[in-house]
């Protein structure tokens, strides 16, 4: 390996890092290796991955089986258009997704990322109503609170004032409610609904889809919110004739606890849950070893675009339903399968209350919030990113704060000793005094 600082010395002149100003924000760590639970850096550390990089790498990382099936299928071959051509990859990938997404959702789009399949989402919902003789139905209605993704029609359908805010200007512009306030560990209240029946009633003319995060809100507050939610959207959307789409892309694959995060939504004694009309998965599908995701819609949806007059669905990613993702996900999907993570997840999830719930005492605290693999603190006033490093650097766990949120979202194979670990230096930052927040990669 080159010598470590000329090979920093050269991240800092001329890579851009997420969320990051180039120079003025090094990279803090050179990752040299990762294997399960742990990223090996070069200067000698091992620190347990306590956001599962960006919350994708749900089995760990370098899951030899993934990696394996990545090897094997790079012998055969890496890319093919999927214009013209299919391949076997994408074909058991297909028939393995038919059987692990929820009934009824089973016409599925390859996209490259998360962000792409909230794009494709989006457009199939406007295809839909155009099919349906509705074109003036172009408009979609989110949550306030909501992220859905950094190109630019997934920034529109995220929190208006969120880190977007610099780019309303190339967005197209949609509907927004008020964001759900019942919590998921409180009771359901009718009157937290009424933001969104008044934005609907206000512009129903215009609105082809409703989209949402089911229970858990992600990268722009880290909330959870009550599934009863989740019915009343489906009951409205049903009334009005509008589509109802589940950004499943980081509450999904056991996340919250069941395999999606619509199942806390739950319609009775009979497994029956809450069901969009799209759907929309990626992060985990591949393990976090590769980049996939995918746009998932019911048959009705599928049939409507297809008996249309336009019958082709407008969107084709140059590497949709790439061989090596393909192999990925299946492998993935094998051991998403044939592992207890629903068990294993309860038991993050009760190991993340035990040890979270106290730090509501903390002077700097504001909330604590639990759900499945997912744990944050809440500060009133974030900590100098000194001295965040300096707690990454004692514990030896890789956490990564934003705004006022100190949170972890684990990988699924997470023991319990290094939950304990993860939660001691969330506690930790927690301590220290609250100082002024630097423009640098803590503080997205």
């Amino acid at each position: 390996m080159k010598n470590l600082d000329s090979l920093l010395a050269f991240d800092a002149d001329h890579l851009w890092h997420p969320y990051a100003a180039l120079r003025n924000t090094p990279a803090r760590f050179l990752a040299k290796a990762a294997h399960g639970t742990t990223i090996e850096t070069a200067d000698g550390l091992n620190l347990i991955d306590a956001v599962s990089s960006w919350w994708c790498v749900a089995h760990g990382h370098n899951a030899p089986e993934i990696t394996e099936a990545i090897r094997k299928q790079s012998e055969k071959m890496c890319h093919v258009m999927f214009g013209g051509f299919t391949h076997e990859p994408a074909i058991e990938l297909g028939e393995r997704l038919v059987k692990f997404l929820p009934k009824g959702l089973n016409k599925i789009f390859y996209a490259d990322s998360g962000s792409i399949s909230v794009e494709c989402a989006a457009k199939m919902a406007v295809q839909y109503q155009f099919a349906k003789g509705h074109p003036e139905k172009c408009k979609l209605v989110a949550l306030k609170g909501g992220y859905h993704g950094d190109t630019a029609g997934a920034m529109a359908l995220s929190d208006p004032d969120g880190m977007h805010t610099l780019f309303r200007g190339i967005m197209p512009q949609h509907y927004f409610a008020e964001r759900p306030n019942c919590r998921a560990d409180g009771e359901w209240d009718d009157r937290d609904f009424e933001s969104m029946e008044r934005v609907v009633e206000e512009h129903e003319k215009e609105i082809a889809a409703i989209i949402c995060e089911p229970v858990f809100q992600g990268g722009n507050g880290m909330w959870l919110y009550n599934a009863g939610y989740l019915k009343r959207l489906r009951k409205l959307c049903d009334e009005k004739g509008i589509l109802l789409i589940f950004d499943e892309i980081a509450a999904g694959f056991y996340r919250t606890g069941p395999r999606w995060g619509m199942e806390h939504a739950s319609l009775g004694d009979h497994g029956e849950y809450v069901l969009p009309d799209i759907m929309t998965i990626g992060k985990a599908l591949t393990g976090g070893h590769m980049t996939m995701a995918a746009c998932v819609a019911s048959e009705m949806v599928a049939d409507v675009i297809t008996n249309s007059k336009i019958s082709a669905f407008m969107h084709g990613p140059t590497y949709m339903a790439n061989p090596l993702a393909c192999a990925a996900a299946i492998a993935s999907l094998d051991l998403f399968e044939n592992r207890d993570y629903a068990s294993r997840v309860a038991a993050i999830e009760s190991r993340l209350r035990a040890n979270l719930e106290p730090l509501r005492n903390l002077e700097n605290a504001a909330d604590v919030r639990v759900l499945g693999a997912i744990g944050c603190l809440e500060l009133k006033a974030i900590p100098t990113s000194d001295d965040i490093l300096r707690v990454i650097k004692e514990t030896g766990v890789w956490l990564r704060p934003f705004c006022n949120y100190v949170y972890t979202m684990p990988p699924l194979i997470t023991t319990d000793a290094e939950v304990d670990r993860i939660c001691e230096a969330i506690k930790m930052i927690g301590q220290c005094e609250p100082g002024p927040v630097s423009d640098d990669e803590f503080h997205e």
